[in-house]
């Protein structure tokens, strides 16, 4: 399927101008693939799945997973809560195949909180999904990790702060939502140990709801400490922290208003017990608009970021552990396309030095100039950013 990627989502068109994107649904009003209980289809990005020796197409791409029927008000209204039962069900953290004629992981909506905010019958309201909001669990402790939560706020009512997360792609383990067979919920955890968690709902006094609110809307951090105020040893906090502002390694400069978009394609390389992981986010410093720029011009460009972004990588393989000593663990790079056709690579504001950039010459121009310059072509430049990390495996 050939892509439109103007904006922060990969987007898809399939012949009819429908528009799929991650975790978007896609359903069929007959008997599809032998069965009336076959819905349609739920498309999911790749994220910790290996992808080795599957025929894949050139990026960007969507896997299609076959939803039931009866699971068509969660794929609308919760995606993420379906994408994680499959991945219970078949393979963590979610399938790229579909299973055909199965059962249903989802019956009917049943007794749930999930009732009071979201309309299952015409879905006039939903829980609002907050973009890069992650949380993490931690021993006695959970971690809310916010980057922009201003719309769920105003939304949201006034006794009840209720948000979706995002897919957090650097936990070890992710809770899902199990309906048994007596339309009950239970909360557990996929990993490898598949050890039982608790859910996330905290009761808070009217007054803690207000400093909350507050808190969250002049971008501070707030802990709810939870549990008997007489067993102190059992108490758990919840921490709700604003994570870092997206920092440029190059300059220093802000990355948060420069639009980006994230290509979901893992450029990951090991060296000497170290990790060179390539964040998928590029972000596009200068952007010309080209009315004539198409959907093959688009893939060719995200064919030639994930080549950039590899060449990068491989070319730096060799100097992780230095550069990782020396304190350089997160590293900028940003490529410029006109008729002055170059890159910079940088590390806590200032550039790599000189032996770092010789290694990434002769790597990289070749790969930028590769690119070739149309006339009349507006100028791009974009930042990629890259971190080294340890290799615990």
């Amino acid at each position: 399927m050939p892509c439109h990627n103007d904006s922060a989502d990969l987007q898809f068109f399939v012949s009819v101008g429908k528009v799929v994107r991650h975790l978007s649904l896609f359903l069929f009003g007959s008997r599809f693939l032998g069965s009336e209980d076959h819905a349609g289809f739920m498309y999911v990005c790749s994220t910790l799945q290996s992808l080795q020796g599957l025929p894949l197409p050139n990026q960007p791409y969507l896997f299609g997973l076959l939803v039931h029927r009866a699971e068509v008000p969660w794929a609308k209204a919760f995606p993420l809560r379906l994408m994680l039962r499959l991945g219970a069900e078949y393979r963590y953290p979610c399938p790229l195949y579909s299973v055909r004629f199965r059962k249903p992981l989802f019956g009917e909506i049943g007794h749930t909180i999930m009732r009071l905010l979201v309309d299952f019958r015409n879905y006039r309201y939903s829980l609002p999904l907050v973009p890069g909001l992650t949380v993490d669990l931690e021993a006695q402790k959970t971690l809310i990790n916010i980057s922009q939560l201003m719309k769920a706020i105003n939304k949201s009512n006034e006794h009840v702060l209720a948000i979706g997360a995002s897919f957090n792609e650097t936990a070890d383990s992710h809770l899902i939502c199990v309906q048994t067979d007596d339309g009950q919920y239970q909360t557990q955890a996929i990993s490898i140990h598949n050890q039982p968690r608790k859910g996330l709902m905290v009761q808070v006094t009217v007054e803690t709801m207000v400093e909350i609110r507050r808190s969250l809307r002049e971008m501070k951090d707030y802990t709810v400490t939870c549990g008997r105020l007489d067993q102190p040893e059992s108490r758990e906090l919840v921490c709700l922290q604003w994570v870092e502002e997206v920092i440029s390694p190059i300059d220093g400069k802000s990355m948060e208003s420069i639009s980006s978009t994230k290509m979901f394609q893992k450029s990951e390389h090991k060296e000497n017990g170290k990790i060179i992981r390539w964040t998928e986010q590029v972000f596009f410093l200068v952007r010309g608009h080209n009315p004539k720029r198409g959907v093959t011009d688009s893939a060719e460009q995200s064919r030639l970021t994930e080549r950039i972004a590899r060449a990068f990588c491989l070319a730096l393989c060799p100097h992780l552990k230095l550069l990782k000593e020396d304190g350089m663990a997160k590293l900028g790079l940003r490529v410029t396309f006109d008729s002055h056709e170059g890159f910079v690579a940088g590390s806590n504001g200032q550039p790599l030095p000189a032996q770092y950039l010789n290694a990434l010459d002769s790597v990289l121009i070749p790969v930028i100039h590769s690119r070739g310059h149309k006339r009349g072509e507006q100028p791009l430049v974009m930042e990629l950013i890259f971190y080294i990390l340890e290799d615990i495996t």
